[in-house]
């Protein structure tokens, strides 16, 4: 049963067309023209033209290529989203992450890199004066 948060995530991406159960494996890419809830795991990469979930005991090994994700298990590899990213308290993050817009819930594990917007902006456009010292 999804918590109210994730009703609300569901709402807000459409109606769920596609359930991996916990328990099941799954080794092999999956490519999907609607939603998807994983608790189980898959060894492969997702591709999808809509949004995804992972459970809280949900696993993938691989890319993952959506619309949107929610986060509640584990992901090792990578991720590139059109839209939002959220990693939920339970997620466990390992690997590269792309997203117009990422959010990390208090309790998450990140380990990897980042990388918000279309990726088309220049890292030396930052200016020193801009980033306020930490220590007063």
């Amino acid at each position: 049963m999804l918590k109210n948060k994730g009703r609300e995530s569901m709402d807000k991406m459409g109606d769920l067309n596609t359930l991996i159960g916990k328990g099941a494996i799954i080794e092999g890419n999956l490519t999907l023209q609607h939603s998807l809830r994983m608790d189980g795991k898959l060894i492969g990469n997702i591709k999808s033209t809509d949004s995804i979930i992972i459970g809280k005991d949900g696993e993938v090994e691989g890319e993952i290529e959506v619309k949107n994700a929610v986060v509640g298990g584990k992901i090792k590899g990578k991720i590139v989203a059109s839209g939002k990213v959220t990693l939920e308290t339970t997620s466990v993050f390992n690997g590269q992450l792309k997203a117009n817009k990422l959010v990390i819930d208090e309790g998450s594990v990140f380990d990897g890199t980042s990388q918000m917007g279309d990726g088309n902006f220049d890292k030396t456009t930052v200016k020193k004066d801009s980033v306020k010292d930490r220590n007063g």
